[in-house]
C-alpha cells in the first residue's frame, strides 16, 4: 500500500469516526447519539420505504378500506344519527 492511499484511508477513517460522535437524532423525547441515532435513522427510512411500497401496491384497494374504516369509528363512536320510528 502506497503512502497516498494509506493517508486517504486514515483519512476517512478519521472522518467516519467524527460523524459517528457527531450525528445526534432528537424526536420528542427520544434522543440518540452516535451509532444508534444512525440506527434509528436507517430504521426509520427503510420503514418509510415498506409503507410507501405497500401503499403502491394497495392502492385499488385504498378507497374502499378507508370508507369502511370511517363507518367502524362512527359506529363505534355512536355517531350514527338515528332514525326515528
Amino acid at each position: 500500500m502506497s503512502k497516498k492511499s494509506a493517508a486517504f484511508v486514515k483519512a476517512l477513517f478519521k472522518g467516519m469516526a467524527r460523524t459517528q460522535r457527531e450525528f445526534t437524532l432528537e424526536v420528542g423525547p427520544v434522543r440518540a447519539t452516535g451509532v444508534p441515532a444512525i440506527l434509528l435513522g436507517v430504521c426509520g427510512i427503510v420503514a418509510a420505504a415498506g409503507v410507501a411500497q405497500f401503499l403502491g401496491r394497495s392502492a385499488g384497494r385504498l378507497p374502499e378500506t378507508l370508507s369502511e374504516a370511517k363507518g367502524l369509528a362512527q359506529t363505534l363512536r355512536g355517531d350514527r344519527p338515528r332514525l326515528n320510528p
